[in-house]
């Protein structure tokens, strides 16, 4: 029979495809890019293997071009993304084109950028290029740059422009060497690392004996406990050893804070991955890693990817994060795939987080994970102390109870900075018309307009829609429209009108939006400028404020009556998270968390006996009521234009396969919000307490979604182990 390749092609298909070798090529080896066409079009995919085909060789297409003369993804790194595709039930050819930067995704060559250095011979002076002052110059600044030499950007910067002729000149009296080299060049490292306390040296001894081995540790250490120094020496013992070593965290706004701590560490090229670098970028620091140039590699999400020819130990930082969890496209959570590439590869993963989430927590008590833990800050710094500000029957000033102030106003007074929490931008979430009730709404999702007082405009924040403030009630023509709710901007205007001349900042997405923004509002908070800080989750997680002695979290009761089961989890987190922001130094902080529910007892718990405590409350919860991690979850998700359709496909689908006793499907229902950016949505929920059972029931079932015809009406994915049920 006939050799074929088969090829993933970036298709919404689940299936690869079959092609005929390329006829002026070798044959291309699994991991290979290849162009090929599809259709009426071309695509870049991946080959996957050589097989026979069913197909006659008269109706299959030959590759048109080899793009890659040796596996761009190696074949532990297939076998990884083979599994993702089988795991998450999600198309092939999509999964491989997630993996890839987005250069090689489209069919640029796989070359990383490369620098010029130039190095001066031993022995040539500017003396011998008097005659020529340009290359006497050039001569002279290379003499002085020594045996490191210069990069082409540097001799334009001393240089100016025009400094190549004579350069070249240089080259060929052969009085210059030039060399190319990566721009990923090796930090300048060195520091030292930190007395480790008793607790931080048993969990770097644990994970460093697990080099070489798989073993899964989740470290559970409070704010400031010191997870950093676990991660930095765990991580140069890997080094060490001549392994690489891949280090995630959630979002990139936390990735600059501990790019500068490893550099700072460590001497050696490291490259940085996430959504924030330019394509070219990306690419290079992806092929640096996989050419194993980089013993160290930190990144975002989709880091999980990178080819890693000497891994060694991966760091998963704040595990907890959803944004581990992709939620478009590929919904795969990153954490649990680099759980599973650790076991394949062989070794160590290391899972830190002061809020472990339940699933990790459920892990370490069955024996999955070993569990580390950090009880106590190193140093002076103790954990903050944890108040209750009962809302009832108290007056509210735009949010802010009299306790409150008076806490504020104390703390200020002692010197300390203060920060106050609200996961809400803008200055309101509704616009109300006092004469009518007309309350603004986006027309195109089932959701409020948020009034922002700052540039007087209305803006839907789930799909971005936007209108400027109406002067008058579009339908009774007053004009006294009054916001309700709070939101980040009216705490700035509150304060600024309880606290005058005590400088306040808002960190939020609207107040750091312009490029530089977010750093020059740390500096001043981190100068001591600012005295109290406004902000939403994005002053919550990884700053290192030493002057913050009060913390006050303005709104905790969200997250106690939602129609998500994972609410109330989210909630402790980022309540703690935002805590560990208190007293960081030597001085002692206090945290107050003003509720309408002081005896909620999931609350009461998290206040009274911490985290560890609620988390046991938690996972009592959801043990009886079967939800994970004491069950396994798939969600069906469907949207389309017209309503009524969404509900109506998955009605059909949900009758193709008989019921089975160990798979339930509960709805379908409509979204918690129906209507979302024009489209409407519905869901069907598939839930078992046992994960093969699931995964079988889903691979017989979804051939059969794909192909009902009331598909074709709808948009639809399939989302295992979500994270969220909106």
């Amino acid at each position: 029979m006939t050799t074929t390749l088969r090829i993933a092609v970036p298709t919404p298909l689940r299936r690869a495809f079959d092609y005929l070798p390329p006829a002026a090529s070798p044959l291309p080896a699994p991991g290979c890019r290849v162009r090929v066409p599809f259709g009426r079009r071309t695509e870049i995919g991946v080959v996957l293997d050589h097989a026979p085909s069913a197909l006659a060789p008269e109706r299959l297409r030959p590759v048109l071009e080899l793009l890659d003369s040796e596996p761009l993804l190696p074949a532990d790194l297939l076998a990884l993304l083979d599994w993702v595709a089988t795991y998450y039930h999600h198309p092939i050819g999509e999964v491989m084109a997630t993996a890839l930067p987005v250069a090689l995704r489209r069919g640029d060559p796989a070359r990383p950028q490369r620098i010029q250095r130039y190095r001066l011979v031993p022995g040539i002076s500017p003396e011998q290029g008097r005659r020529a002052p340009r290359q006497a110059a050039l001569i002279a600044r290379l003499a002085a740059a020594g045996d490191a030499g210069l990069a082409a950007a540097e001799l334009t910067a001393l240089e100016g422009a025009g400094w190549q002729g004579a350069m070249q000149r240089l080259v060929a009296r052969e009085w210059v060497v030039v060399e190319a080299e990566s721009v990923l060049r090796a930090a300048p490292g060195g520091e030292m690392g930190l007395h480790l306390t008793a607790e931080q040296a048993t969990a770097v001894a644990a994970v460093v004996a697990s080099l070489g081995r798989f073993g899964a540790f989740l470290l559970e250490g409070i704010t400031g406990g010191g997870k950093t120094e676990v991660y930095l020496q765990a991580v140069a013992a890997a080094l060490a050893a001549g392994q690489q070593a891949l280090v995630l965290v959630p979002e990139i706004g936390l990735t600059p804070q501990l790019v500068e701590r490893f550099r700072r560490r460590f001497a050696v090229p490291m490259a940085v991955l996430h959504s924030g670098l330019a394509d070219g970028e990306r690419a290079t620091a992806w092929l640096a890693a996989r050419a194993g140039e980089v013993p160290l590699v930190l990144g975002t999400r989709s880091a999980i990817f990178t080819p890693l020819p000497r891994l060694g130990l991966i760091v998963v930082d704040e595990e907890h994060d959803a944004s581990f969890k992709q939620q478009e496209g590929l919904r795969y959570s990153a954490r649990d795939v680099a759980v599973v590439r650790a076991h394949r590869a062989g070794v160590p993963i290391l899972l830190g987080s002061a809020t472990p989430s339940l699933e990790s927590l459920h892990n370490s008590a069955t024996g999955r994970y070993h569990h580390l833990r950090l009880s106590q800050r190193p140093g002076a710094a103790r954990p903050p102390t944890l108040g209750l500000i009962d809302l009832r029957r108290q007056p509210l000033d735009e949010g802010l109870s009299a306790p409150l102030k008076a806490s504020v106003e104390r703390h200020l007074a002692s010197g300390g900075q203060v920060l106050l929490f609200l996961n809400r931008r803008g200055f309101s979430p509704v616009l109300l018309c006092h004469e009518c009730g007309w309350i603004g709404r986006c027309s195109r999702c089932d959701a409020h307009f948020t009034y922002h007082a700052a540039e007087r405009r209305l803006r839907c924040h789930h799909c971005g829609a936007e209108r400027p403030l109406p002067t008058h009630c579009p339908a009774c023509g007053s004009v006294d429209l009054r916001p309700l709710g709070l939101g980040t901007e009216r705490i700035e205007e509150a304060l600024a009108r309880h606290f005058p001349g005590v400088e306040a900042v808002r960190i939020d997405r609207d107040a750091t939006r312009r490029k530089g923004s977010m750093e020059r509002l740390l500096a001043r908070i981190q100068a001591g400028e600012a005295r109290i800080l406004i902000g939403t989750q994005m002053l919550a997680k990884g700053h290192h404020f030493p002057l913050v002695t009060l913390v006050g979290i303005l709104e905790a009761d969200r997250g106690l009556f939602s129609a998500d089961f994972r609410a109330s989890e989210r909630m402790a987190q980022l309540i703690l998270q935002v805590a560990g922001r208190a007293g960081r130094a030597e001085r002692p902080g206090e945290v107050l968390i003003q509720t309408h529910h002081p005896d909620h007892p999931l609350l009461a718990t998290l206040v009274t006996e911490g985290y560890p405590a609620f988390a046991q409350a938690a996972l009592a919860e959801r043990q009886a009521a079967a939800l994970p991690p004491y069950a396994h979850v798939a969600l069906l998700r469907a949207e389309a234009t017209q309503a009524g359709e969404p509900l109506g496909f998955l009605e059909s689908v949900a009758r193709l396969l008989p019921p089975e006793p160990e798979v339930q499907l509960w709805g379908p229902v409509p979204a918690p919000m129906e209507r979302r950016g024009g489209r409407y949505r519905a869901q069907l929920l598939l839930q078992s307490t046992q994960r093969p059972q699931l995964q079988r029931y889903l691979d017989r079932w979804l051939p059969l979604v794909e192909g009902h015809e009331a598909g074709r009406r709808v948009r639809w994915s399939l989302d295992v182990d979500p994270v969220d049920l909106f």
